[in-house]
């Protein structure tokens, strides 16, 4: 779609008022003018922009701002009383837009068009126009840039580098250009520039290197509602013990996700649901989810979507899940899903268009937002969002058996660089019997302090200590986890 073509077919129609919501302001002047000055003689019209610093000034040609007609007032009965026509772009007018005065007065220029063609056009970030001036507007939607324009855009500044540099060119690795072009989705031409020249200029090359920063940045350009968090630290399958199943799974997967030619007659995964018994590695499944498909973790927080104010909750849901499109491909990781949509209270009503909200968005999407949702209370989710075909599958992840709590141990042991020889690995995990992942590891912190204390190394004894005094989940909530595997066996796919 060409949007220049677009705005001029609109610039040429009898239309009083066009509202253009965009964060690129420059870029739409620049096309404004260029649509002004390409005209014919006889459809020729004087353009000028407004904002409320510099009052009124002609732009089509050279000449100083008119800072008599700086106030909102005044510009619009300046407008309603010449008798010429004129294109006058109004910036940042909408917080004008309130005044029952200005809305008069721009009524009045627009029952006058056919007369005189005058026609304003407003800028903003966000326009609500009054419903009185609703039948006079056309609204014209600011595509971001194309694959094809970011290309140029990064074209552009390979060329300035150089042209700063002389002597000196852009060190180019193929690969990595191609996801700089697809990782600058969805963001303004101002921000495509910027962001492009941040990674030539910092070394002088595109290389993989620059990816993260990139997407990091992006990610702070568009997170403006703070419902996203961005994982900076993924894992490893490596640091997950168990879990080889789910493993397996997504390895499987990788491929197809990460659009590789081999793989395109095949749908591209949508996401899966972990349920299970806390501390067992559900969070730590999601971050290697994204450490093995290679792309950035998107965390969100439903906590912070919630808002008192009716239809706020929704639309900072609705914000959320765009950004998480724009930063495709991405994993995004919603952690504890029950407590965000199984109810809340007296807010049911919420609760509901919430969910209805999210389960439209799962359904349509069209961008690579690999969803990994953690649960520990299945009988709380709604069955809309558990049903066949919502999620790739539903993985339950049990407590550990011997031989996953034996790697447990080995992989803790090693991160605090302990000499695995130098303990009964085997004998440690039997010990354990019933202990999650997550309290094999507090086993060894606490062990580790236990040892310190005594101006000792670690060892084994050290480590038994603290699981004799520790009385794991499964023995305090033995009852209600004894539910949990009853219920997930035969209805779920089990990660070992």
């Amino acid at each position: 779609m060409d949007v220049h073509h677009d705005l001029q077919l609109i610039m040429r129609s009898h239309t009083p008022i066009v509202v253009i919501e965009s964060q690129d302001e420059a870029r739409v002047l620049e096309m404004l003018q260029t649509i002004a000055i390409s005209r014919t003689t006889d459809s020729y019209a004087p353009l000028f922009r407004w904002t409320i610093t510099d009052g009124l000034q002609r732009i089509d040609i050279s000449l100083e701002p008119q800072a008599l007609n700086s106030q909102p007032t005044d510009v619009l009965k300046h407008i309603r009383a010449v008798s010429k026509p004129g294109i006058y772009i109004l910036l940042d007018f909408h917080p004008f837009l309130e005044d029952p005065v200005h809305v008069r007065l721009i009524k009045d220029i627009c029952i006058q068009h056919r007369e005189i063609a005058r026609r304003i056009v407003l800028i903003s970030h966000k326009v609500k126009v009054p419903s009185e001036l609703e039948s006079f507007c056309a609204r014209f939607d600011m595509n971001l840039p194309s694959e094809e324009e970011r290309e140029r855009i990064i074209a552009r500044a390979v060329n300035e580098y150089s042209n700063d540099n002389p002597g000196s060119s852009v060190q180019v690795d193929p690969k990595a250009h191609t996801l700089l072009i697809r990782n600058l989705a969805g963001l303004t031409y101002g921000d495509t520039e910027r962001l492009a020249r941040n990674a030539i200029y910092l070394d002088g090359a595109i290389t993989k290197s620059d990816l993260p920063d990139v997407m990091q940045a992006k990610y702070e350009l568009l997170n403006r509602g703070g419902a996203l968090q961005f994982e900076y630290d993924t894992a490893r399958f490596k640091d997950l013990g168990g879990l080889s199943r789910l493993k397996t799974w997504l390895t499987q997967r990788r491929p197809v996700f990460r659009g590789d030619a081999s793989a395109s007659h095949l749908d591209v995964p949508k996401g899966i649901l972990l349920l299970g018994i806390q501390g067992c590695g559900k969070s730590l499944a999601a971050k290697a989810t994204a450490g093995i498909f290679g792309v950035p973790l998107l965390r969100l927080d439903f906590g912070t979507i919630y808002d008192k104010y009716h239809g706020e909750t929704e639309r900072k849901l609705r914000e959320s899940l765009k950004t998480a499109d724009v930063m495709s491909p991405c994993v995004l990781w919603i952690d504890e899903i029950e407590k965000g949509i199984a109810g809340r209270g007296g807010e049911t009503g919420t609760t509901q268009r919430v969910l209805g909200t999210f389960l439209t968005w799962m359904a349509e999407r069209q961008s690579h937002v690999f969803i990994v949702a953690t649960a520990n209370d299945i009988s709380t989710l709604p069955p809309e969002l558990v049903r066949k075909g919502r999620f790739d599958e539903i993985f339950f992840v049990d407590l550990p058996d011997v031989t996953v709590r034996a790697s447990i141990l080995a992989i803790h042991l090693s991160n605090r660089n302990q000499k695995l020889s130098n303990f009964d690995i085997d004998g440690l995990a039997a010990a354990m019997d019933g202990f999650s992942g997550a309290e094999v590891e507090q086993a060894i912190v606490s062990s580790l302090y236990a040892a310190h204390a005594k101006n000792q190394p670690l060892a084994t004894e050290h480590i038994l200590g603290e699981i004799r005094r520790t009385r794991p989940l499964s023995v305090v909530m033995q009852e209600k986890i004894t539910i949990m595997r009853d219920w997930a066996a035969g209805r779920t796919v089990p990660c070992d």
